[in-house]
């Protein structure tokens, strides 16, 4: 009598693969909060000519802490604009484009209106959101529309973006120096600045979106199966110019919140959110054909690209160093994440 083979072991492993897959970036980001004051302990000891060395970390200071999140808000509400994009097996490469649009024709409004947040010129902070809104809208209907493929059409649409902030500047600097706005980052709570919580709520807010609306669950829909979607009515055309609007949205908030981090518009304003964020949002765990994932996900990714980033300059090393690591934490990150033996072709 043949026995039957068991499934037994398929299963398990596929649940193995699924429980990696999930804590990965969480361990990553765990062991990397641990290598990095190893890496500074042990640099303290080789150059104590007495052998002693310091005892309090650099990098696990409250201080630099702060420094870690003051650079990852602005990122982190561009990364979520990406979440969405790629939960539906899109791309959306517009992002440094309407970062720099969106940061340049906040500072002519601030300006224009009274330069301070107690005048008119508060209007400049919706302005700036419906200004990114407005990008993101245009950004989906040619992707739908005129059916280019969604990386095509926001890279399009970045190089848009960076020409019209650079006709609007001619290249120059807009200061906006109204302490009100600056106290995004002057003013603290608890050691951390405005910026930080403000980036918090946009991430409380991206969560309720993706997870109690209509919307949000259509996005997950849209990118498990576009067939599936359209088969059971629903309008995919319509999900997509909405998501790419959304987006659009949340690069205006990290637009304002690059612009109250340094207090500058100008059109390199959004130069290098592009690598960052895509990046976070690979290796925080989001599948980039879309379906798997979310802003949780993204958030661990852009805290590992940041920490990352600010660890290595603690200890030391170079900026060559700093993007190789990140680029093969995202090849590792694809890896893990994609299923080989389902995928036939490589697109």
């Amino acid at each position: 009598m043949t026995a039957t083979p068991s499934v037994l072991p398929d299963t398990h492993n596929r649940l193995n693969r699924e429980t990696l897959v999930k804590w990965a970036p969480l361990l990553v980001l765990g062991v990397l909060l641990l290598l990095f004051p190893f890496f500074e302990w042990l640099e303290d000891f080789r150059a104590a000519k007495d052998h002693t060395y310091l005892v309090d970390s650099r990098f696990l200071s409250i201080r630099n802490f702060a420094r870690i999140a003051i650079s990852a808000s602005p990122a982190l509400m561009v990364a979520i604009g990406v979440t969405f994009i790629i939960l539906m097996g899109s791309i959306d490469l517009s992002m440094e484009g309407t970062v720099s649009v969106c940061a340049v024709l906040f500072a002519f409004l601030f300006l224009g209106m009274g330069g301070t947040m107690g005048s008119w010129a508060i209007l400049a902070i919706p302005g700036a959101l419906i200004v990114g809104a407005a990008m993101g809208f245009i950004n989906g209907l040619v992707h739908v529309k005129l059916k280019i493929p969604s990386f095509m059409a926001s890279l399009a649409m970045g190089f848009v973006g960076t020409g019209l902030a650079l006709l609007l500047t001619g290249g120059d600097r807009i200061r906006v120096e109204d302490e009100a706005f600056r106290s995004l980052l002057t003013v603290r709570w608890f050691n951390f600045p405005i910026m930080c919580y403000v980036a918090l709520f946009g991430l409380l807010v991206a969560w309720f979106i993706q997870s109690r609306t209509t919307l949000g669950r259509n996005f997950y829909a849209v990118g498990g199966g576009e067939e599936l979607a359209k088969a059971s009515g629903l309008n995919v055309n319509r999900v997509r110019i909405m998501g790419f609007t959304l987006a659009g949205v949340f690069f205006a908030m990290g637009a304002l919140l690059a612009v109250g981090r340094i207090g500058i518009a100008e059109t390199a304003t959004g130069n290098g959110f592009m690598f960052v964020s895509i990046t976070a949002v690979v290796v925080g765990g989001t599948a980039l054909w879309g379906g798997i994932g979310g802003v949780w996900n993204t958030l661990i990714g852009v805290l590992i690209v940041n920490v990352i980033n600010n660890g290595m300059v603690v200890i030391g090393l170079p900026g060559w160093v700093q993007d190789g690591t990140l680029g093969l934490l995202v090849i590792a990150a694809v890896v893990l994440s994609t299923d080989r033996r389902a995928v036939s072709f490589v697109k």
